[in-house]
């Protein structure tokens, strides 16, 4: 393995650790929201307020700001040097939080036209609508934090720090727990309840900005200081922000889309479809934006230098890393589907109704796992090389083939036909760019990919079957004990692990060693 690929295999190994930790404190908040308020009202009503400022924190944190200043910031740090590099980080911090207090005052005073845009059915409703927007005005400020934090993330990830800011969603998560449980105990009315949730929120916005002030200290970014407001880096940071906002958020635009749909759908539908996204997003958080993450820098390095032959590899290893977790993953989120949100979320006010149809959409949305993982890789090769036009095209089409979908696939079925058109415009957004890439790099080590995949499918078959002939024996249908459920998921899973080594070990599947002597070397 490079040199590059070790450390991208570190620093994802970094960053998935903080991340799986973030989402376990994240299946955490979801269960204390399923069991307080069900998947009624309140919830559909909290999970549209926080739909802007969550997709804003996606854009930001996962998307626009790192594939903008990342290649650009990594361009200074190799030719320019670390003084004019520094500079640069200065210049973009101070314009930034000109910037997002500008945004932020905009998107307090309108919020009601935000409301109508993203949940236009809950018009109908007056007391719904107007909650709607009140939880919005209190929440936005918590894109002023999270876009600072977001910069603070290229910063240090250019700098070879991933811990701290992979490690801030946990702070957010533990501020909505104690956020929501305080209000519970000062008060009997449900409303009050979900305005503490949201102050939960911008105070976990607050909280993750102050955890990567004194990294960024120690590594020498000194913003305070005097110096220039504008820097020539800025204007090539400016000119791929816009289309790199655009191609980045097209999952986010495709969900606040699917969100719109599901607005005209039964009550319930937007919960059922937050909480099965949330079951995704562990296997894709986890894998996908933490490779996506540790792998930016190293192409933005490769890229600064032109060298197209380690851009290939870096790509074809990461992709078939990603793809040896994530297809199991798929296979085993399928399977265990019902029992893990029945253990999750099927308690209080979160019906048996509500979790079978909560599995529904997980279903649909799991389909498109393994593309939603990719997408984010392929999309940062093009990003690294200063290319955001590329992205912005095929997410125009992707956007558009998810519109078609939704439309016409929730008729046929509801809200799991607005999961299953997600995953479809994923996969033709997938298709599209990497026929692209493979024009702009000559070549993807196409060979190399297929030779991993023909080996990672079919162990992941057979792990799927052991699975399911272990659990429908565990935990058959109707089971609902919390014990007999988490011995029967961990037993399944378990059995899942040891088949899928064992078959990976046999077909000899190049990541499977990889993965043994990366445990070896961090034991």
């Amino acid at each position: 393995m490079s040199t590059d690929n070790k450390k991208v295999a570190l620093a994802a190994g970094t960053v998935g650790t903080a991340t799986l930790l973030s989402r376990i404190f994240g299946y955490i908040r979801d269960m204390v929201i399923a069991g307080v308020f069900g998947a009624g009202m309140m919830t559909d009503v909290f999970i549209a307020a926080f739909r802007v400022p969550n997709l804003l924190r996606r854009l930001f944190g996962e998307g626009s700001l790192a594939v903008s200043f990342i290649p650009v910031f990594s361009e200074y740090v190799t030719k320019q040097g670390q003084n004019d590099a520094y500079a640069l980080a200065a210049a973009a911090i101070r314009l930034l939080v000109l910037v997002l207090s500008v945004l932020t005052i905009l998107g307090v005073l309108a919020a009601p036209l935000i409301v109508k845009a993203l949940a236009y059915g809950f018009i109908d409703t007056p007391e719904k609508y107007a909650l709607t927007v009140s939880l919005t005005r209190i929440m936005f400020p918590y894109v002023f934090f999270i876009g600072l934090v977001a910069l603070f993330m290229g910063i240090l990830n250019v700098l070879g720090h991933f811990a701290a800011p992979a490690l801030a969603p946990v702070l957010l998560n533990l501020a909505m727990i104690i956020s929501v449980f305080t209000a519970t105990r000062l008060s009997l009315e449900p409303v009050f309840w979900v305005y503490g949730l949201a102050i939960g929120v911008v105070l976990g916005g607050a909280l993750q900005l102050i955890l990567q002030l004194p990294f960024l200290v120690r590594k020498g970014i000194a913003f305070w200081r005097g110096t220039e407001i504008y820097h020539p880096g800025l204007r090539k940071i400016g000119l791929m922000f816009l289309p790199a906002t655009f191609g980045a958020a097209v999952l986010q635009i495709n969900t606040l889309i699917g969100n719109l749909l599901a607005s005209f759908q039964p009550d319930g539908s937007i919960s059922y479809l937050y909480f099965a996204d949330r079951l995704v997003q562990f296997p894709l958080g986890v894998v996908g934006i933490s490779a996506a993450t540790a792998v930016l820098p190293a192409f933005s390095r490769q890229a600064a230098t032109a060298d197209l032959s380690a851009i290939r590899d870096t790509f074809a290893n990461a992709v078939n890393m990603v793809l040896f977790i994530i297809i199991p993953a798929m296979v085993g989120l399928i399977v265990l589907r019902s029992p893990i949100i029945i253990l999750l979320f099927q308690r209080g006010a979160f019906s048996e109704v509500a979790s079978r149809l909560t599995a529904d959409a997980v279903l649909y949305y799991a389909i498109g796992l393994w593309a939603f993982a990719i997408l984010r890789i392929v999309a940062a090769a093009f990003y690294a090389q200063q290319d955001v036009k590329t992205p912005v095209r095929c997410a125009i089409i992707a956007i558009g083939a998810n519109i078609l979908f939704g439309v016409g696939l929730a008729e046929l079925m509801g809200h799991s036909g607005i999961a299953l058109a997600l995953s479809l415009s994923a996969t033709l957004n997938v298709i599209l760019l990497l026929h692209a890439l493979k024009k702009r790099l000559k070549h993807l080590e196409s060979g190399r990919i297929f030779a991993s995949v023909s080996r990672i499918v079919p162990s992941s078959l057979v792990m799927g079957i052991a699975v399911w002939a272990v659990s429908n024996r565990m935990i058959p249908p109707g089971t609902e004990g919390t014990g007999t459920l988490l011995m029967g998921i961990i037993f399944s899973v378990a059995t899942g692990l040891i088949v899928y080594a064992a078959f990976s070990f046999y077909l000899r599947t190049p990541e499977f060693f990889q993965s043994m002597d990366w445990f070896r070397k961090r034991s």
